[in-house]
């Protein structure tokens, strides 16, 4: 059996880096760590405990086309508190679908990405 530890990053495919890297460091703000020479395109991002990997393939049949949907692939973010990131979120104009009683257990929060990409922002109910 494989022991597992934790997750260590998600990665994301982009067809456009610089706007994606906008999003992920301008709009959400994420901090930016060092990566590797790789001869692909890419970014790296600070998650707490785990990263969030962006790499950019212009021919990428993964990303979506139909909207934002909680039931396809996508990675969790847990924040401190929901009602300071959904304020957050209305105040930098990024639309969303929040379930703030959510039959996961917690609140959560979705939004796209640029790419269309399915973020989720999860918190302690009524946080």
């Amino acid at each position: 059996m494989i022991e597992l530890e934790r997750l260590h990053h998600v990665t994301v495919a982009t067809r456009n880096l610089e706007e994606a890297k906008h999003f992920y460091s301008e709009v959400l703000q994420f901090k930016e760590l060092a990566r590797p020479p790789f001869k692909s395109k890419g970014v790296w991002y600070d998650l707490g405990e785990q990263q969030l990997h962006v790499v950019e393939n212009p021919h990428s049949e993964t990303l979506r086309a139909n909207g934002l949907n909680s039931l396809e692939g996508h990675f969790s973010i847990w924040v401190k508190s929901y009602s300071k990131t959904l304020q957050w979120l209305e105040e930098a104009g990024i639309e969303y679908e929040a379930e703030p009683d959510s039959a996961a257990g917690f609140s959560q929060i979705y939004i796209l990405d640029r790419d269309n990409n399915v973020i989720e922002f999860a918190a302690s109910y009524h946080s």
